[in-house]
């Protein structure tokens, strides 16, 4: 792919500015593909040129000399953002891959750490002092991205989204300048950074809150026999009916995988074992595979291989937001039908894997922030992260399926609307399991005008609205759809 002469320009600034250990990496290179591939490869576009700060210092150099040129650029932590455009570009493409410093204070047990990391990294450094950090679920999920949009965990019943337990951000501004942000140095910005994406700079650094993390129980417990499917969705409205333990979590998998529907429940509980009885449902059903056991929370995250599988597919995800009270029994069989109806009908279309993910927390996950964030725009009713997932192999079925996925997230909620719970259509996207043109009101509803204020004041010149992602400037890009 060709690119301008004015953005290769750019390109050979930046790498005249850059201290050594910082590098430019160009097409041709192994670098300039592995820094800027995506995990799902619909999310990949062809850069001018990749770029590797080591510093906080080169990345405001990098965004001195875009923002004077103007040149579209994007930022890239893992690259698990299953969206076009959020993270890629034709521009000048970020890495922060290189920020994998983990630095633990036994004193005031906090952990400050790289942006470019990956949850399994960070995680495994951090047994050896005997805590953790709410993170993802599943190995190869970056931590930048998880925790600017919100970040549901599998500690979210104890400690809510990811971000509840960020302390401070080592920000890089628009303008160059590195700052620490936290809730006494600039309550706004910090408010913003909680779900405001990269609106507001590039963030090199987070400090987070550490909590005790010894041996744990749980795995995933796979279940083929459509005779069984019943039994397992009464066990997931029972699970979410009736537990209130803020250390037991379940993941309920609805998956059409190659032609062959198959639940899953990914049962998880923060100790070595879980109270008699509170998962024996789940237990005694037949299944075909069964993963559970008492082990290191690394362990566990290691051994979950559907991340590793599907690397390289074609893929969308897309959330309905779900009330805590909607996982009935007669919601989990919609979901069965559902998959029964439409995996079929798209095995001819390349389809390789369709999901719903059902996350059944508690109703408080959103009680454990004291100071207000940008994601959620209310927390006066608490909605889970339900998420739709499908992976396909075929390019030119990129825009039938973008339709597919949007209209399985239709229908269920008009289910939900019929089933009593009316806000649902207007109430918050999760930004991590958003499309890239979803509308801004679904993603930060009442706290939009804030966020454009405190936009305005850090990001005058909107540098950060040349790249991609969910833009609160009023000079929004206005992207194509694929």
């Amino acid at each position: 792919m060709a690119h301008s002469t004015q953005v290769q320009d750019v390109c050979a600034q930046i790498a005249v500015a850059l201290s050594a250990s910082s590098a430019v990496h160009y097409a041709g290179n192994e670098s300039f593909k592995k820094l800027s591939e995506h995990w799902a490869s619909s999310s990949n576009q062809v850069p001018a040129c990749v770029v590797q700060p080591h510093t906080a210092e080169d990345v405001g150099k990098i965004l001195k000399i875009i923002g004077k040129s103007r040149t579209p650029f994007a930022v890239m932590g893992g690259g698990h953002a299953t969206s076009p455009f959020l993270s890629s570009t034709e521009g000048v493409h970020i890495s922060t891959s290189a920020f994998t410093s983990i630095e633990y204070n036994e004193v005031t047990k906090t952990v400050k750490f790289g942006a470019g990391l990956k949850w399994e990294e960070l995680y495994a450094a951090l047994e050896q002092y005997g805590v953790s950090v709410p993170g993802g679920r599943m190995p190869g999920i970056g931590v930048g991205g998880f925790i600017l949009g919100g970040g549901y965990s599998l500690h979210t019943n104890q400690v809510g989204l990811s971000f509840d337990s960020v302390v401070a951000f080592e920000l890089v501004k628009p303008t160059g300048e590195v700052v620490e942000v936290t809730n006494e140095s600039d309550p706004e910005l910090f408010f913003a950074l909680k779900g405001g994406g990269n609106n507001f700079g590039i963030v090199t650094k987070f400090t987070m809150k550490a909590f005790p993390q010894g041996q744990i129980w749980g795995g995933i417990i796979t279940y083929a026999d459509p005779t069984v499917f019943d039994a397992v969705n009464t066990a997931t409205a029972k699970f979410s009916a009736e537990s209130t333990d803020p250390k037991a979590v379940l993941l309920a998998y609805t998956t059409f995988a190659q032609g062959t529907p198959l639940l899953q429940a990914q049962v998880f509980y923060d100790g070595p074992e879980p109270p008699a009885g509170l998962f024996d449902e789940f237990l005694n059903i037949s299944s075909v595979a069964n993963t559970v056991a008492t082990q290191s929370f690394t362990a566990m995250i290691n051994a979950i291989t559907i991340s590793r599988d599907l690397a390289g597919v074609r893929a969308h995800s897309l959330g309905v937001p779900v009330p805590a009270a909607a996982y009935s029994l007669k919601f989990m069989t919609v979901l069965t039908e559902q998959l029964l109806s439409v995996g079929p009908e798209l095995s001819d279309k390349s389809l390789i894997f369709l999901a719903f993910v059902s996350e059944p927390f508690l109703p408080t996950i959103l009680s454990h922030n004291a100071h207000d964030t940008a994601y959620p725009f209310t927390r006066d009713a608490p909605y889970t992260p339900f998420g739709i997932f499908l992976a396909w192999g075929d390019p030119s079925q990129d825009t039938a399926m973008k339709g597919v996925i949007e209209k399985i997230s239709e229908d269920l909620e008009k289910k939900l609307v019929e089933e009593g719970f009316k806000d649902v259509p207007t109430s918050p996207l999760y930004t991590n399991y958003a499309l890239w043109d979803a509308p801004l009101e679904r993603i930060y509803g009442t706290n939009l005008p804030k966020l454009q204020d405190i936009k305005g004041r850090v990001d005058p010149e909107d540098v950060m609205g040349l790249a991609g992602g969910f833009k609160v400037s009023p000079k929004a890009i206005v992207r194509d759809e694929l």
